[in-house]
């Protein structure tokens, strides 16, 4: 009787064992599961840190018959908030692309929001409010009239508004996709940098639709070039706009690609909101 006992305790003893080696095992690999699902996670999260932005736009490549790369953000004006940025755009978390024109940390373009310059106070050098220098076309949504318009202005006391308190304008260069036999002799009178250079290039328009388009090319392009491309290559009617900063400045943020320019802090960014 006492073997008996004995050898079934022994193999209680063994039983008891090999359950608490599979218990371990399997903490043990529910702790591994845990942490490379962390690591996957941080991961994912460093490499795409635009996830959960309010992705308020549609998204749109083109290429036009001489093969200039459009990469297109269309959206509701509604939708669009011009602030600073003070870093190159992949830099900042928010969807978007670059502004104006600038020079170190002053903003040379308007960028005016509901009357208040992005970069600054109102009537401060550098702050957005002035286009500076020259008088040069600025893109102008008048919320009050549900209206677009390109103005020819220096400064934001200049902007034809209905209500101050809803609007912007984004300075730039004048394109007058309109206007054949003029748009070269604006944008030299608006003094649009290195035109007949091959450079990377930026614009904001808008359409018959009261849709806004956001365009950059990183395709190197004079200025005729890339607004032939815009004519070209932009689904949408009555189409009209700006040149923004280029070259290196040249730069967007959307969920579909990032367009680093030359990698460059910009002062002032067009950004999608669509937060309202």
């Amino acid at each position: 009787m006492w073997a008996l006992t004995e050898a079934s305790t022994g193999k209680l003893k063994q039983l008891w064992r090999r359950r608490q080696w599979l218990i371990v095992s399997l903490l043990l690999l529910m702790i591994a599961a845990s942490a490379i699902s962390m690591f996957l996670f941080s991961r994912s999260h460093k490499e795409n840190p635009f996830d959960g932005l309010p992705h308020a736009y549609t998204y749109l490549e083109t290429v036009s018959p001489e093969n200039v790369q459009l990469y297109m953000m269309s959206l509701s004006p509604e939708d669009i908030k011009l602030r600073a940025a003070g870093a190159p755009l992949k830099q900042v978390i928010a969807y978007g692309i670059n502004g104006g024109f600038f020079y170190g940390d002053a903003l040379l373009s308007i960028a005016i929001m509901n009357d208040i310059p992005t970069n600054g106070v109102k009537k401060a050098y550098g702050s957005g409010w002035f286009n500076a220098k020259y008088a040069r076309g600025t893109l102008v949504w008048d919320g009050a009239s549900r209206s677009f318009s390109v103005q020819v202005v220096s400064s934001g006391e200049e902007l034809n508004v209905t209500d101050r308190q809803h609007y912007f304008a984004q300075g730039g260069i004048s394109m007058n996709l309109q206007d054949e036999d003029l748009w070269e002799d604006v944008i030299a009178k608006e003094h649009l940098p290195y035109s007949d250079e091959k450079r990377m290039r930026s614009g904001m328009l808008y359409d018959d639709n009261g849709k806004l388009w956001l365009i950059v090319t990183p395709t190197l392009s004079t200025a005729a070039e890339f607004r032939s491309a815009i004519l070209q290559s932009v689904p949408a009617e009555g189409l009209e706009g700006i040149f923004l900063d280029g070259d290196g400045s040249s730069q967007m943020n959307a969920d579909e690609i990032i367009l680093p320019g030359d990698s460059r802090a910009v002062v002032q960014m067009i950004a999608v909101d669509g937060t309202k």
